[in-house]
Parts: structure tokens; C-alpha cells; sequence
């Protein structure tokens, strides 16, 4: 039975079916775990006079990770139990992204303004346009964290953290 736009249960959700999602990701581990087995052959993953070989262990670990994949794509595409409902849906699609492509800027932006830098700013962009924060706050809040991790590391631990290739903190001395 269809659901209609306006039913008591909600709008129909469309997309991606789950197990579609799940066959392709175990695709992916199954020829992951080919790769690991054919490189652990090409290492030498036997047992030789002086004890396993360097693609020994990595092999078993291939083997491991291609029988997994196997599994979840047979249960994926025929299994009994197999999840046919919609993996996810746009607006849930949008959530996620609205999250993971700033984080993936993010690390990109550490190897240009360094740790401390790029969290000033990513903590309080997403304050700001997540969070609803005023810039203030949110400002505020970045400083005062990427401060308080700069004296922890920098000055009490004596653990330099990564600068970033225009080293913006190098007016610090550190």
C-alpha cells in the first residue's frame, strides 16, 4: 500500500534502498581484502626459516576481510532478512553533509593555517550557521578553547602541534 503525500504516517521516502548500500560497501571490503591477499603473496606470506614472512599476517587479515564482504553481500542481495527500506532520504542527506563537508574543509584548511588556526575558525563557523550562536559567542567560544589547547600542549606540556605551512602563530614564538 502506497503512502500519499498526506497521510497520517508521513510523506513516502525516496531513494536508496538500504541493502543496495550495503552490497556496494561490501564490494568495496571484498576487493579491499583482494588486494591485501594478492600484495601479502607478492611480500612473500608464507612461513619461512626465520618465521612468517613480512605479508604473512596481513595476508590472514585479507582473507578475513574478503570473507566478511562475501557475507554481508550475499546477505545484502539474498538474505531473508535483507533491508529494502530507503537508506537515506534528502533531508537526512542534507543533515549529514551539512556536517561532514565543513569538517572536510576543515582538515583541509589544517595544512594551510595549522590545528590551532583552522579550530578557531571551523568551532565558530559552525556555531554560527549550526549552532545559531551570535558571531560574538561564537568567536568568543573558538578563541577561548584553541587558547586553552595552545597552553595546554604548547606551554605546559611541550608538545609542538602542527602550525600549518603559513605558520599564522609564528608571531608567538613558538
Amino acid at each position: 500500500m502506497e503512502h500519499d503525500e498526506n497521510s497520517a504516517d508521513g510523506p513516502v521516502r525516496t531513494g536508496v534502498a538500504t541493502n543496495v548500500v550495503e552490497a556496494v560497501v561490501a564490494l568495496v571490503l571484498v576487493v579491499i581484502g583482494l588486494v591485501v591477499i594478492y600484495e601479502s603473496q607478492r611480500l612473500g606470506s608464507g612461513w619461512t626459516s626465520d618465521g612468517p614472512g613480512a605479508g604473512y599476517f596481513p595476508f590472514y587479515i585479507g582473507v578475513i576481510i574478503t570473507i566478511s564482504g562475501a557475507g554481508i553481500l550475499y546477505q545484502a542481495l539474498l538474505g531473508k532478512n535483507r533491508k529494502t527500506e530507503v537508506f537515506v532520504d534528502s533531508v537526512q542527506l542534507k543533515r549529514v553533509l551539512s556536517v561532514l563537508l565543513p569538517a572536510t574543509v576543515y582538515v583541509m584548511a589544517i595544512s594551510l593555517l595549522g590545528l590551532y588556526v583552522a579550530s578557531a575558525i571551523y568551532i565558530a563557523l559552525f556555531m554560527v550557521f549550526l549552532g545559531k550562536y551570535s558571531w560574538v559567542k561564537s568567536v568568543i567560544a573558538a578563541l577561548a578553547v584553541n587558547t586553552v589547547f595552545f597552553c595546554m600542549f604548547e606551554v605546559w606540556f611541550k608538545v609542538p602541534l602542527f602550525k600549518g605551512a603559513l605558520d599564522p602563530l609564528r608571531f608567538l614564538g613558538y
